[in-house]
């Protein structure tokens, strides 16, 4: 029980702390791709959605050969920050991070995508700064489709496994996930104890499915 209770805990954690830190780069990539046009938007947009098709553990590999030892991101954290990456909690939150992101800027275009312009045009012509009517008029307004996206990329990130334990491996105690658990407790015979983790996983993820589900719903009208 106090094996489960940890590892739930754990994965809590690690997927609220990746989804709080992608949602400043998730609604900036997700207002640029809706409202502006530049050279290479196609190939960013290439880029935020590749992790959705490419194998989790192919991401997991790229993220292991960018932040480890003898990686370019991962010598800078290490030398610079005094900061070891891989095969740690942060490594985790690193992949999860990571893989929850195509979700929210998904979510996020399309809320900046649905809001008229026109709107944002009225707030400048009574004086708003772009910055101001951003707050003030465009935020609010897509604001239930950005908390459906941050809710969908929580959810994401509680199942993540594939890029998990390429980068961050299963460490018990350290690094060991809901999903990384039920896989560690089916090799290791104890059904039982996977069960367990299952049913956690599988009702977590039917709340979060169920409230991003409610937020999109609410915005509809």
């Amino acid at each position: 029980m106090g094996d489960l209770l940890h590892i739930t805990a754990f994965t809590l954690g690690v997927a609220l702390l990746s989804t709080l830190l992608i949602v400043p780069p998730g609604v900036a990539l997700g207002w640029l791709l809706a409202r502006r046009a530049w050279p290479g938007k196609v190939v960013v947009e290439t880029l935020v959605a590749l992790p959705l098709v490419i194998p989790p553990v192919a991401t997991g590999l790229i993220l292991l050969k960018l932040f480890g030892r003898r990686g370019p991101l991962g010598r800078f954290f290490e030398q610079v920050l005094g900061v070891e990456i891989v095969f740690t909690w942060k490594a985790v939150v690193l992949a999860t991070a990571v893989m929850s992101l195509p979700m929210l800027v998904r979510a996020a275009r399309v809320a900046f995508e649905e809001i008229n312009p026109r709107l944002e045009e009225t707030a400048r012509t009574l004086g708003a700064a772009p910055w101001d009517a951003f707050w003030s008029v465009t935020l609010p307004l897509a604001r239930r489709g950005i908390l459906a996206g941050c809710v969908l990329a929580f959810a994401r990130a509680l199942g993540e496994f594939g890029a998990t334990i390429m980068i961050a491996g299963m460490i018990p105690g350290k690094t060991i996930t809901l999903a990384l658990g039920i896989y560690h407790e089916v090799q290791l015979g104890r059904d039982d104890a996977a069960l367990g983790l299952l049913l956690i996983s599988v009702a977590l993820a039917f709340l979060a499915l169920w409230t991003s589900e409610r937020l999109v719903r609410r915005r509809a009208p």
